[in-house]
């Protein structure tokens, strides 16, 4: 999800009343500690070459980030929790194993997920035009949803201008509908069909069709569609007005600057991301997510190849990457590529996925990295996923 949030955030106020007392000059204080040899990290796992923790460790005293975790499954189903540096700068608390964190664009999956399940049941065509399930709603300059497929929605070859660009400087509740509309107000990218680029409006269209086919919100399907279905003990769609983490988490912070001090970005609304990017969840249900989707636990294989047909993609994902429905492919160093999906909230960073033979590697950082810390971060997935 896109950076510039923060500046919603900032000009809120709507932190934690305990958060808003903790003094700046604290938080630079303990925020440089981290990023020096003063804070060495905690870890359940020794560091050894080409190990997981090892690229926390970089990704703690050399890119600088508060906190840094690891969720690591092999093909029979075991797990191993990594993770380094300082889970609250204020208190000095250590980094919770396995902690909630907000997963932002990860929920693409979930919600392409559950309109593959759609199209499944018959009640939804990946072909079929938008205006088939939203008469009318999606109009503006150069954009027609009877244009628009919902095939394009999912693979971001529709054109909508992404309404993220445009949110207003406070965060407050956003209901779906008018995050659509200030997508609306903007003339289209390009027409529909002829060209990739990544924008959130697709999956808040994709959301509106879900709620419009079911007669239920999306957080209920997700919720009932998935999160029960595969047991993501860990996982929700935070209700409206929901601005804490429910369980363990480590806090997430933001930076304007590279010295600039961190300051906590933890509890705030997440409803402009919606179906998006709302979700909160760990790294080992990720893991179980991305390994039961690709094992055929929650699509049949028609859904599932169709999930997998990819195109080229660039920005925000690494060179080779390919986006299908919701699922990006990623080329690995020891040949083949990992199926995820990653995201980027205000406060956390995650990036992971599973191959097709059951391995499964996430990791999350609690701030928003430089290009350089995410390529780190990319390069821990892979040394998880080809040791």
């Amino acid at each position: 999800m896109r950076e510039q949030v923060w500046q919603l955030f900032r000009s809120s106020g709507r932190r934690s009343d305990r958060r808003r007392t903790v003094p700046v000059a604290a938080a630079v204080a303990v925020g440089i500690m981290t990023m020096g040899t003063l804070a060495p990290p905690a870890a359940s796992a020794a560091a050894k070459p080409g190990t997981p923790q090892k690229g926390l460790n970089a990704l703690v005293h050399t890119n600088g980030v508060p906190a840094a975790l690891a969720s690591v499954g092999d093909r029979d189903g075991r797990t191993r929790a990594y993770f380094a540096g300082v889970g609250d700068l204020a208190t000095g608390a250590q980094v919770p194993r396995d902690g909630q964190v907000r997963i932002g664009s990860n929920t693409k999956s979930f919600t392409a997920v559950v309109v593959l399940q759609l199209v499944g049941e018959g009640k939804i065509s990946l072909d079929a035009p938008v205006d088939t399930y939203l008469p009318g709603l999606v109009r503006g300059d150069g954009i027609d949803g009877r244009r628009i497929t919902v095939r394009q929605l999912l693979q971001h070859t529709s054109g909508l201008p992404n309404y993220s660009k445009y949110l207003s400087e406070s965060i407050r509740y956003y209901d779906p509908r008018e995050l659509l509309g200030l997508a609306l107000q903007h003339e289209a990218d390009f027409a529909p069909g002829t060209k990739w680029a990544y924008s959130n409006t697709n999956y808040v269209v994709a959301g509106l069709i879900v709620q419009n086919v079911t007669g239920r919100s999306l957080a209920e399907e997700i919720d009932r569609r998935v999160i029960k279905r595969i047991g993501l003990h860990h996982t929700y769609f935070p209700a409206p007005g929901e601005v804490a983490i429910r369980e363990r988490h480590p806090r997430g912070y933001y930076q304007d600057s590279a010295d600039a001090p961190l300051i906590d970005a933890t509890e705030w609304d997440p409803s402009w991301a919606w179906a998006a990017g709302q979700m909160v969840s760990t790294g080992s249900d990720l893991n179980r997510f991305f390994t039961a989707l690709l094992a055929g636990r929650l699509l049949s294989e028609a859904q599932l190849d169709q999930m997998r047909t990819t195109v080229p993609a660039s920005y925000p994902f690494p060179a080779g990457a390919r986006y299908g429905l919701g699922l990006v492919s990623t080329p690995l160093s020891c040949g083949g590529v990992y199926w995820g999906h990653g995201g980027s909230m205000t406060g956390y960073e995650t990036r992971g996925g599973a191959t097709d033979e059951g391995r499964a590697a996430n990791v999350a950082v609690t701030t928003q990295p430089s290009q350089a810390t995410k390529e780190r971060m990319d390069g821990v997935v892979d040394t998880a996923l080809c040791r």
